[in-house]
């Protein structure tokens, strides 16, 4: 942030810029085409995906909003933010006493309703009885990203399987073996989808005598993952043109969310090195990010 504005709350703190520069940093600081301080561009990412403005709605206190915007396209075309919520993701597995790669999956997905800008590239989802877009998402037994992908919501859950179950084996270099689904992945389509990239699909069943809300074990994960993501003002309807533009908004915000747990632990690190001789793991495996 820098010192002639006041922060915003969606602001990138000091320890989240420390682990993120890395990645965002595409051309040197010296570069003729950089006009606007970098951290200042992603700040203004970030005001976008959580209070969900126009981007032309920019505050005028932030960059102008073509510079954040076209700034924005060239992280998402890079790749950044799934490079830094792979490498967050180890790191708090890590941190949490897990390996690095989960062997365990959650699958799932979320129909968001379309807009006029969405409209033409949209479908109606049936059983929700909404007109949009469906958003396929597969996480860890920890609620982080390991992949997701964008239809139409007219698109059928099992015929999604294939391509997120391809996602998830590339994310993770095929450690997942198990992938629990709900009573939406039945059938044996969906099973041999997944079973040729390795996978075995669980489907978790409601209880016969269902009395009212029942949490269903291992899928409540991937529903605590969807609400996270509901923070993000932007990402609660599909307001963008393209169906890869609100896929890699979707990336950035769960990043974000792993970043900010990240520089957490960052600082919890950094009580503990104070107060002991020997560093802590949390230190180590927030080293392990930095070197990257």
């Amino acid at each position: 942030m820098t010192d002639s504005r006041k922060p915003y709350p969606s602001d990138v703190s000091d320890d989240e810029w420390t682990l993120v520069a890395p990645y965002l940093t595409l051309m040197e600081e010296c570069a003729p085409q950089r006009q606007y301080p970098l951290r200042e561009l992603f700040n203004g990412l970030r005001y976008v995906i959580r209070y969900g403005i126009a981007w032309r709605a920019m505050p005028n206190d932030l960059p102008p909003w073509s510079a954040v915007y076209q700034q924005s396209q060239r992280w998402l075309a890079a790749g950044c933010f799934e490079s830094l919520a792979q490498d967050l993701r180890a790191v708090l597995r890590m941190a949490a006493g897990r390996d690095a790669e989960p062997t365990t999956a959650i699958i799932d997905s979320r129909t968001l309703r379309s807009t006029p800008e969405s409209g033409p590239r949209a479908g109606y989802d049936g059983a929700k009885r909404k007109r949009g877009s469906k958003l396929h998402l597969a996480v860890d037994t920890l609620g982080h990203l390991l992949a997701l992908h964008v239809t139409p919501a007219s698109v059928d859950d099992r015929a999604a399987v294939a391509r997120l179950a391809e996602a998830v084996q590339e994310a993770t270099d095929d450690s997942v073996t198990l992938v629990y689904a709900d009573q939406g992945y039945t059938g044996e389509k969906a099973s041999s989808a997944a079973r040729d990239q390795g996978i075995h699909l669980q489907v978790v069943k409601l209880p016969e005598a269902k009395r009212g809300f029942v949490l269903l074990p291992k899928r409540w994960v991937v529903e605590r993952s969807f609400a996270w993501s509901t923070r993000c003002r932007r990402l609660v309807k599909d307001y963008e043109r393209y169906a890869e533009t609100l896929a890699g908004l979707h990336v950035a915000a769960f990043a974000c969310i792993m970043l900010a747990k990240a520089a957490s632990i960052m600082q919890s690190a950094r009580s503990e090195e104070h107060t002991s001789e020997l560093q802590s793991p949390m230190y180590l495996v927030c080293r392990l990010l930095l070197e990257k």
